[in-house]
């Protein structure tokens, strides 16, 4: 005999469904349709470095880009670079804003001027005065590295939200500022990556190389490795982000037990990843992401033997 489903297993089915869908979901910022409102942040470089400004309101519903960034890591780079480049060479008809977002001022605006100048960005370059959590009717979401936003009129035509960011969201990332701008034949992201190298002599692919920050390059001299797997590379980034809270830190680990299941090989190059970065203390992530990570090391250390 076949059974009708109850209402109420119903809603539950349905409510377990929109559970999953959300979980696989990440939103940060505002989204297309919604209107982007006027913030103020720090310029960092150019002529009005130094002053507050508001970076919508300057821009007056002009085609624009709005990238705002958590952290300054190496895997974000490639992509920062081809956005600059392109924001460049269309500087009349898109305004390409890059908003850093740190909990501490001073020592934000020292880093994020380091890398500015290291990676010669064209764009303009700002600290958000708001503090980690950037404009407040924003919504940003802490756990994407990187979030752009595009609009024109005042109004976003597209987001995008990327918790690990790197060279392959470049095609879509293009596309969509090719379109805001009305841009009918863009370069190609490997047109904009040579360009962006010969005009810098190699020092943006030197950062590349090395990491957005002194503490990210991997010396020889150092214990551990850093992962060849650009998965668990992606995970370590993730866990040991200062912003984490307890739950983000347990999240990332049980989703680095599920990458390691079955895979020796990975095994080895999590237990290298987490000897190189508690060798640096508390240079990286909190101190209750470091508790742990020192415990899941010996763990792995022990099923390694």
């Amino acid at each position: 005999m076949k059974l009708k489903p109850t209402l109420s297993v119903t809603l539950l089915l349905l409510s377990a469904r929109l559970t999953l869908w959300a979980a696989d979901s990440v939103f940060s910022g505002p989204q297309p349709g919604e209107k982007i409102t006027g913030f103020n942040v720090l310029e960092l470089t150019g002529v009005k470095a130094g002053q507050e400004r508001d970076a919508v309101k300057e821009n007056a519903g002009q085609a624009t880009v709005l990238v705002f960034v958590h952290g300054l890591e190496r895997s974000l780079v490639p992509l920062l670079r081809v956005v600059d480049e392109y924001g460049a060479g269309r500087k009349d008809g898109l305004k390409t804003e890059f908003i850093f977002l740190s909990p501490d001022r001073l020592q934000g605006e020292q880093r994020v001027k380091a890398a500015a100048a290291s990676l010669k960005l064209q764009s303009r370059v700002g600290l958000s005065v708001d503090g980690l959590e950037g404009p407040g009717n924003y919504g940003l979401n802490k756990e994407c590295l990187m979030t752009l936003v595009a609009a024109k009129d005042n109004t976003v035509t597209a987001n995008f939200a990327l918790v690990q960011p790197g060279i392959a969201d470049a095609p879509q990332v293009l596309a969509v500022l090719a379109k805001v701008s009305g841009d009918t034949n863009p370069p190609s992201i490997a047109e904009l990556s040579q360009r962006q190298q010969t005009r810098s002599g190699g020092g943006a692919a030197r950062m590349n190389r090395e990491g957005g920050s002194p503490e990210m390059k991997a010396k020889e001299n150092f214990p551990g490795a850093v992962p060849t797997d650009p998965t668990l590379q992606g995970l370590l980034r993730r866990f040991i982000r200062p912003t984490n809270d307890v739950a983000t830190v347990d999240r990332v680990l049980a989703e680095v037990k599920v990458c390691l299941k079955d895979k020796p090989d990975h095994q080895k190059q999590a237990i290298d990843g987490w000897v190189r970065i508690l060798h640096f203390g508390d240079r990286y992530g909190t101190e209750y992401a470091r508790t742990v990570g020192r415990e899941f090391l010996e763990q792995l250390q022990r099923e390694a033997k």
